[in-house]
């Protein structure tokens, strides 16, 4: 495919997920099995300009004079691929291209309106009913907040010390430019690929096939550091999912003690079993929901309950840009409901003098510092306790909690908080 041919196909795409209300994925997918003539480069070409039209279009409707899925295309070609007038106006001209630039589109992209002027959510590129919760929580830098959240975001490993070391693991992943970061502890860094590139595929090393690393962002990675000391301890992981925060904490314990991994979904659970046999994890127990005593015999046992809540997933919107336009005022509200849930179905399981990890994806008070505090107010045996993770004081807010944000900590976003439980 030429350039005209990928960029019509990226406006094509862009619209179905309008109209259809398509995820991101779903409608790639189906541009893909409708493309067979498309190649590897012309699929990372299209995947890339969808999801970066999606993560600016905002700012870029407002510097183009125009909210149409052609105009984020265009705008971001030119201000964020940074491409020429000229080169735009070529493409747009092949054959199977978008057709010929109007004047209206020359002129603003050749001297776009400033963004000095725009309101916030625009400048941050947020929906407009995120402007207050993001405020509360950022104050007068939600838009520079919002603004790291619209970047492509890095691939982030974690070293397996059940299997392998840094060293082994920076050598296995030298060919993708892989750099140690400082912290977390065994967190390994592959920069962010360009504009029409995919990322790294790390996981088709052979070093991945040997469980020496897995996949999962820095951010993630110190949140499961959050745990602290647990070896040889009764840990329950109560929202174990497909499993990453799950193999960090068993790593952590060094297959000693006892892990137990539930779900309240079953079917999240389906890929664990497989992950933890290639880490070689062995103090694991699977709980499965589909057994209705899965957990008996549980309940004021556990040093640790770990809770990776469900929440909207406004932290990770550098992965996911179109769940930030989906997101709506009623999901919000679903999710603080499911997380005053899980929070209370979590809390008989933890001992007395134990402790209860919450974690959230999300920047968003509501689902952050007011859940902890309902929780603590409906269960006067556990009290917020500072978290106290070396390295980590930048990011301790003035309640003792975690706050990690791309632009904090070029993470992804995560709110983490712990509560003892009184003996």
């Amino acid at each position: 495919m030429r350039d005209g041919g990928r960029i019509a196909a990226a406006i094509e795409v862009l619209g179905e997920i309008e109209a259809r209300h398509l995820p991101a994925h779903l409608a790639l997918r189906r541009w893909g099995e409708g493309a067979r003539y498309a190649g590897a480069k012309d699929r990372a070409f299209v995947s890339g300009l969808v999801l970066d039209a999606l993560r600016r279009r905002r700012s870029i409707a407002w510097m183009m004079g125009e909210d149409s899925d052609r105009a984020w295309a265009l705008g971001v070609l030119r201000f964020v691929w940074d491409w020429s007038v000229e080169r735009l106006a070529a493409a747009a001209e092949e054959t199977h291209g978008t057709g010929a630039l109007t004047d209206a589109e020359r002129a603003r992209l050749a001297d776009p309106t400033s963004l000095d002027d725009a309101p916030a959510p625009t400048r941050g590129d947020y929906p407009d009913w995120l402007d207050a919760s993001l405020e509360r929580v950022f104050g007068a830098a939600r838009a520079m907040e919002g603004q790291a959240l619209a970047a492509r975001a890095p691939v982030d490993v974690r070293v397996n010390g059940l299997k392998s070391d840094a060293g082994h693991v920076l050598k296995a992943l030298a060919p993708f430019g892989a750099e140690a970061l400082a912290l977390p502890a065994g967190a390994i860094r592959i920069a962010a690929p360009a504009a029409s590139e995919r990322a790294a595929p790390v996981e088709a090393a052979p070093a991945f096939e040997k469980g020496w690393f897995e996949v999962q962002d820095a951010g993630s990675q110190v949140a499961a550091a959050v745990a602290g000391e647990i070896k040889s301890r009764q840990v329950l992981d109560f929202c174990a999912g497909g499993g990453g925060k799950t193999l960090a904490l068993a790593a952590a314990m060094g297959n000693t003690g006892q892990l137990y991994a539930y779900d309240s979904d079953a079917r999240r659970l389906t890929d664990t079993v497989r992950r933890t046999q290639r880490a070689g994890v062995r103090n694991l127990q699977v709980r499965s929901p589909i057994d209705p005593k899965a957990l008996d015999g549980l309940e004021g046992r556990m040093d640790l309950v770990f809770v990776d809540a469900p929440c909207t997933g406004s932290g990770v919107w550098r992965r996911h840009p179109d769940a930030k336009w989906r997101l709506s005022e009623q999901q919000l509200e679903r999710r603080i409901a499911e997380q005053d849930a899980v929070l209370a179905a979590a809390a008989p399981f933890v001992k007395p003098g134990g402790r209860l990890v919450y974690v959230t994806c999300s920047l968003l008070a509501q689902e952050n510092e007011d859940r902890v505090a309902a929780f603590a107010a409906a269960h006067p045996a556990f009290a917020p306790t500072p978290i106290e993770l070396e390295g980590a004081q930048a990011w301790r807010t003035a309640s003792g909690f975690l706050r990690l944000t791309p632009r904090s900590a070029g993470t992804d976003g995560f709110f983490v908080a712990v509560l003892g439980r009184e003996r």
